[in-house]
């Protein structure tokens, strides 16, 4: 028994389930073997962005279909990018956290070439060089920071890693 307050997209999106997962699977058959996404995770991501979208307006069987194959496609082509982006390692070296020290045990010739640099930073970056700020300099945490500065952890994570980037490319002459 379907209650009268569902949403019509829920009520579709159970009868035709099956079939999505189908059509999933269809679209998968030529990735690798290594592949991420599974035909489930692909439906359901799906029915995340229809939800968005369709949420007030009902759709026919046929319009549904359209709109799921064209969201799971661009789920894919997402999915693609994004492994082959550059900055998820195409050509860049890593530097793990763990091995960017705190400003007290840097030499003083890196110290006042990151200050330098940070400065330059704080002009287009303000945000991003404050968390520089507080974590090299300072010493904080992520979480510390973001707490200083009324931000998530994962903000915090992102500002410090484009930050770090940015000051790697700045102090090593790869901007020029």
């Amino acid at each position: 028994m379907v209650c009268a307050s569902a949403n019509p997209l829920d009520v579709l999106f159970g009868e035709v389930y099956d079939e999505l997962r189908g059509m999933a699977r269809g679209m998968l058959v030529s990735s690798p073997p290594n592949r991420t996404l599974q035909p489930t995770v692909l439906v359901h991501e799906a029915y995340l962005r229809l939800n968005r979208t369709y949420r007030k307006d009902p759709l026919n069987r046929g319009h549904f279909f359209g709109a799921a194959a064209l969201a799971m496609r661009r789920i894919l082509i997402e999915d693609a990018r994004r492994k082959w982006r550059v900055k998820r390692g195409g050509n860049w070296n890593r530097v793990p956290l763990e091995e960017v020290q705190v400003a007290t045990d840097a030499h003083p010739e890196l110290l006042l070439a990151i200050n330098e640099a940070l400065e330059r930073l704080a002009v287009q970056h303000p945000l991003r060089a404050q968390v520089v700020q507080l974590m090299f300099f300072g010493g904080l945490t992520e979480t510390e920071a973001g707490e200083s500065l009324n931000l998530c952890e994962r903000t915090v994570k992102r500002h410090w890693a484009f930050a770090r980037a940015w000051l790697y490319a700045e102090l090593t002459g790869a901007t020029k």
